[in-house]
């Protein structure tokens, strides 16, 4: 249900953002991912398009490797900043998490939740340790305790941990909670990039 109320509410939003797309850089104004759900379960991830298109993912990819196999999880969660590969109004949209709200598609559709851990890419999730994996044990989210507890600038394990303890702890006062806490932190661009 707040799922399709902020599609209602956002909707002349959406068509400004997505004018806005196609007037900067070509390609669509939606992008489509693959990211693993629930239980490990793929599926196909919506965003606002703040990328050139047909870019290399190699360099997330090799980020990634670098910072769970490699063992540096204590490094800055999974933000390449100045990514190259990144449009003007991208960094806009990225660093507000406006790019993020076609989400409210993924919650319409049962496969996402407005609050849950955030759902990973299969090369993430391919690297991840025993407990890690722990994390895809609820359904997905738009955001979640770590988001709000730092967003970029929270370290891998860090946001393991929070994602672990939210499972353990969720219950709709404290889905609420996170959800108003997730309004100024997007307004104000904190931790985003």
């Amino acid at each position: 249900i707040g799922a399709g109320i902020a599609l209602l509410l956002l909707s002349p939003f959406f068509l400004i953002v997505g004018i806005i797309i196609k007037f900067t850089s070509k390609g669509p104004v939606l992008y489509k991912q693959i990211r693993i759900g629930k239980d490990g379960k793929p599926f196909n991830f919506y965003k606002f398009r703040s990328m050139i298109v047909n870019n290399d993912s190699k360099i997330h990819e090799e980020f990634v490797k670098q910072l769970i196999k490699n063992g540096d999880v204590n490094q800055k969660v999974k933000k390449i900043e100045d990514d190259p590969r990144v449009t003007r109004i991208g960094r806009f949209l990225r660093k507000y998490s406006l790019d993020e709200l076609p989400q409210l598609l993924n919650v319409l559709k049962g496969e996402m939740s407005l609050v849950g851990p955030r759902p990973c890419l299969p090369y993430e999730y391919d690297e991840y340790d025993v407990w890690h994996r722990e994390r895809v044990k609820a359904v997905p989210g738009c955001t979640g305790i770590w988001q709000v507890s730092g967003r970029s600038d929270v370290s891998f394990n860090d946001m393991v941990v929070m994602d672990l303890f939210y499972i353990k702890n969720m219950n709709p006062w404290f889905d609420l909670q996170l959800i108003l806490k997730t309004i100024p932190v997007m307004l104000l661009g904190k931790g985003g990039y």
